[in-house]
């Protein structure tokens, strides 16, 4: 049995996911559907990635937290801590739940330069900020690409962004 991993990230227009270690945009809509995919099931975010989301919100509600470190010393309650991408997935290869690879730019490069990403989740934002993170460019030919819904600027959504569910194609 090969567990099936997913990848949620939003990406501007130029690439960036990031700067200074957080978010460059401000989309209510996202957020709720980020919430929504990944509620019920086992995430996996960088700690850098981690340490960046508001501590009054960490460790995500109705969610498995998992945290990639080298630093085997470092705790955070309520998570559970890996050193690699292979050992998180084999840690829950018979877990009901799904996985989600949710941040930052270091561990979504790993997981895709080793092959382990089944399903992305893309907000493509239409935005160009500066930032510092990016997103790994990947090949449109390797997937099949289903856009899932579309959202205009307003006052919950700083930017007009769409979201892309990509499905590798697998021979």
């Amino acid at each position: 049995m090969n567990k099936t991993v997913n990848l949620v990230v939003a990406v501007a227009s130029n690439g960036v996911i990031g700067k200074d270690n957080q978010l460059v945009w401000h989309l209510r809509d996202d957020m709720k559907f980020f919430k929504e995919l990944t509620s019920g099931h086992i995430i996996l975010s960088g700690r850098k990635n981690y340490e960046s989301i508001p501590e009054k919100f960490r460790p995500l509600p109705n969610r498995l937290n998992c945290i990639m470190t080298r630093n085997k010393g470092y705790q955070a309650t309520g998570c559970e801590l890996f050193s690699d991408l292979k050992t998180w997935i084999d840690a829950f290869q018979y877990d009901d739940r799904e996985l989600f690879i949710i941040g930052g730019g270091e561990i979504y490069r790993q997981a895709l330069e080793q092959d382990l990403v089944d399903v992305m989740y893309i907000t493509h934002v239409n935005a160009e900020p500066v930032g510092d993170t990016f997103f790994s460019v990947f090949n449109d030919s390797d997937w099949q690409a289903e856009v899932l819904s579309e959202y205009r600027q307003d006052e919950r959504n700083e930017f007009d962004f769409k979201i892309v569910k990509y499905t590798r194609n697998r021979a």
